[in-house]
């Protein structure tokens, strides 16, 4: 179990959002956290403490300069995501990430598109390409959303497809919509079918706010999986000594 950290950025700024209130035309973003601080700083701050693995996800547009600048400021170190495809993946590959996210490019029209997922292994190599499966429950199975997390796909995340998607990628990213950004505490159920399905790297993001939920998620997934905190770290406005959360978890 590693801890993995994350850059979130929305119009260019380092923030802590909850992920279901983009794209809404009815109300506002919810902020829980916006930084003073730019993007390099909290690269640097991860390549100082030798946090490999966490991800820089744009949310929307307006966000490149920042996650390029991301990207430079650690070399091999991060990862990134948000409107990755296939003719723009390898700019930031050449720009320092170690892989690429990709969702909505290879679920389309509430489909796995296998051509899209193709073309851009062909692109970019299986070993630097990171599957963002992030899904809410539906009809009690766990669906990949798409669309800001608005549309639900008919691609349900149970081993057998965990199993298949694992020969197109080097590793699984899993944003738990329901709790993410909501500091929550994780969600058990989610963590306990992803360890029991995936032989891959896979890191859970979603609720986690404590050290018992830290705990609890270390025992369900039985060290298989890595996590990432957000909006419960002091790094990011919230109580969670982020030093003591690393250390924890690669203890």
């Amino acid at each position: 179990m590693k801890f993995r950290p994350c850059i979130d950025l929305h119009n260019g700024k380092v923030k802590q959002i909850v992920g279901e209130t983009l794209g809404d035309s009815k109300k506002q973003v919810v902020e829980n956290f916006v930084s003073a601080h730019d993007s390099a700083y909290y690269s640097e701050m991860f390549r100082r403490d030798g946090l490999k693995g966490g991800h820089v996800i744009m949310l929307g547009p307006g966000n490149e300069e920042a996650a390029l600048a991301a990207l430079r400021a650690y070399p091999g170190g991060l990862q990134i995501g948000g409107g990755i495809r296939a003719d723009n993946a390898a700019r930031y590959l050449e720009a320092g990430a170690s892989h690429v996210i990709v969702t909505s490019y290879i679920f389309r029209d509430g489909e796995l598109d296998m051509d899209n997922l193709r073309r851009i292994v062909a692109e970019v190599g299986k070993e630097r390409l990171v599957i963002d499966l992030s899904c809410k429950q539906l009809d009690g199975e766990w669906r990949v959303v798409t669309n800001q997390w608005k549309t639900f796909s008919r691609f349900v995340v149970n081993k057998e497809h965990l199993r298949e998607l694992e020969a197109y990628c080097d590793e699984y990213l899993v944003h738990a919509v329901d709790v993410e950004g909501k500091r929550t505490g994780i969600l058990g159920s989610l963590v306990e079918q992803l360890a029991e399905g995936v032989t891959i790297p896979t890191t859970y993001a979603g609720g986690a706010r404590s050290f018992a939920d830290l705990e609890q998620f270390r025992a369900l997934s039985r060290g298989k999986l890595d996590i990432t905190v957000g909006s419960a770290l002091d790094i990011f406005g919230g109580e969670l000594p982020y030093a003591d959360v690393v250390a924890y978890c690669n203890r």
